[in-house]
């Protein structure tokens, strides 16, 4: 088993930032792909960006320019830092990480854009 926590969510202004972190509790070195998805209210799950076991980032056109994910192995973490956030960015973030032993979802943080 795979424990996957997401933190950094909360309440910002349309323009501003936040950075999402999804710590693991064992070592994300050997995963497959790491990934964000984002569920707003009545909307489908969609895939915000992914970052895979050799460092590649893809990400969904609507974010593109003004989100990153990022990894720091050594803490197995997952970032995704947000910026230039729009009110159409308001969701609950989950993080998926794609391990050997299967498949593991955090669950999730809220993200809050408004004035």
């Amino acid at each position: 088993q795979v424990q996957l926590v997401e933190s950094g969510g909360g309440l910002v202004q349309p323009g501003g930032s936040l950075r999402l972190s999804c710590a693991a509790s064992r070592s994300i070195f050997s995963t497959y792909v790491m990934s964000w998805y984002r569920q707003a209210p009545g909307k489908q799950r969609e895939l915000v960006a992914s970052i895979t076991s050799v460092g590649m980032t893809n990400y969904v056109d609507s974010v593109k320019g003004r989100f990153t994910i990022s990894r720091d192995k050594t803490k197995n973490t997952v970032y995704l830092q947000m910026t230039s956030l729009k009110s159409e960015d308001a969701a609950v973030y989950c993080c998926f990480g794609a391990f050997g032993s299967g498949d593991y979802w955090g669950q999730g943080t809220q993200v809050t854009v408004s004035s």
